[in-house]
């Protein structure tokens, strides 16, 4: 499966969105920005988009909530690690309330994979975020070697962006 975005004004990417209706595509906004989802097995419609590969997932493209974005760039050496580590953890996150969707995007293009998740609320969020299941998903005591073997799989910091399927009443252009 494929998996694109594309980023610009609520306004355009809402044009885009209207104009490919019949696409699987989902328009999400954050602070300061909107991005537009399209997942496929074709090409994408955008001009000039983010490239991903689908390599884990769970439920659909939730058309609404609260979306989630773990940025983890990889180095190349790393990307094997990287994965294998996350197919060990595959679908902790499934059953838990308000869950909706996950996936786990392979980039084609550069280093910075994503961890998409989406959530009914921020408030769902929070409480998986609580969680022993969380705990256990993100726990690396067992996984990690000692230090003189740990292979350096990261190449910058990771973040965080999140995003709501509405855009705010109060946003100013």
């Amino acid at each position: 499966m494929n998996f694109y975005t594309t980023s610009g004004t609520p306004e355009f990417m809402e044009k885009i969105k209207e104009k490919h209706s019949g696409e699987n595509m989902v328009l999400l906004h954050g602070a300061g920005n909107s991005i537009l989802l399209h997942e496929t097995e074709g090409k994408t419609v955008f001009q000039t988009p983010k490239r991903y590969e689908v390599i884990g997932s769970s439920g659909p493209l939730a058309k609404h909530g609260y979306y989630v974005v773990n940025n983890i760039p990889v180095t190349d050496e790393g990307r094997p690690i990287f994965e294998h580590r996350f197919q060990n953890r595959a679908n902790m996150v499934d059953g838990q309330p308000g869950f909706l969707t996950f996936r786990l995007l392979r980039p084609i293009k550069d280093d910075t994979y994503r961890v998409l998740t989406a959530w009914e609320s921020k408030d769902h969020y929070e409480l998986w975020k609580g969680s022993q299941s969380f705990k256990s998903a993100h726990d690396r005591k067992e996984q990690t070697p000692p230090a003189e073997k740990v292979q350096h799989i990261f190449s910058a910091a990771s973040y965080i962006t999140e995003y709501e399927t509405e855009k705010p009443e109060d946003e100013t252009i």
